[in-house]
């Protein structure tokens, strides 16, 4: 099992561009198969507390792209990484796309 912080330490440290075909070879090559929900829900975090935005986005739609099963933990970390770098827009923004893909919001997504 890949511990989540040294994989959110080596994409902080890479020089992987963050270009979504870069990103996406990267954790492809890390995860043959999905992360348990917590490795991906610690790895987004990880990503906030860095205020790498860009880069929690791309993982987000890394998931996505795989299918892998979402929820509020999932965003509500990417959310926190748009409020450390004052990005509301793009933090409502999630929320609809939350409410699209019938992922429940509770008080910890509207918290963050």
């Amino acid at each position: 099992m890949t511990e989540p912080n040294s994989v959110v330490q080596a994409l902080l440290r890479s020089n992987v561009p963050l270009k979504t075909d870069a990103l996406f070879a990267t954790l492809d090559q890390t995860f043959p198969k999905q992360p348990d929900r917590r490795t991906g829900t610690s790895i987004l975090s990880g990503l906030a507390k860095h205020n790498a935005l860009d880069m929690a986005l791309l993982v987000l739609s890394w998931h996505e792209r795989n299918r892998y099963e979402l929820n509020h933990f999932h965003y509500g970390a990417v959310i926190d990484a748009c409020a450390k770098t004052g990005k509301w827009m793009r933090a409502l923004h999630l929320l609809s796309v939350m409410a699209k893909s019938k992922v429940e919001s509770n008080t910890i997504t509207f918290s963050a």
